[in-house]
């Protein structure tokens, strides 16, 4: 389900992030704490939204960020002097998947599907 796995991925992205941290390599590792963090946030906003379009507004973001986050994890895999992990990019791509489904499906959170029934 995409709310288990967005919380998965945040925890793996704060463990990803505290090696950088360690080394005085802030500037990247910030920025992909934030956003890696943030697809979890907006998901679990998304549960409560007010209505069908703020649903969906919440689930557009998470996937903005995980498109941004997907970027900051392609900068560390091309940079010299930062580690990556295909477990990360793997990750972040499989939650892309299914929050783009979830996005063009015609029956979500106010249909009769939840968001806790998206499975891959």
């Amino acid at each position: 389900m995409i709310l288990e796995k967005s919380l998965d991925f945040s925890v793996l992205i704060i463990k990803f992030c505290e090696r950088p941290d360690e080394q005085k390599k802030f500037v990247i590792s910030k920025q992909l704490l934030r956003c890696g963090t943030s697809i979890g946030a907006n998901v679990f906003e998304a549960q409560h939204a007010e209505s069908r379009s703020d649903f969906i507004h919440k689930m557009k973001i998470s996937i903005k960020e995980a498109n941004e986050t997907s970027y900051w994890l392609t900068l560390c895999e091309r940079s010299e002097n930062y580690h990556s992990s295909d477990i990360l990019r793997a990750s972040v791509q499989e939650i892309i998947k299914i929050i783009s489904r979830i996005i063009l499906s015609p029956k979500n959170k106010f249909g009769k599907t939840l968001i806790t029934d998206w499975q891959l």
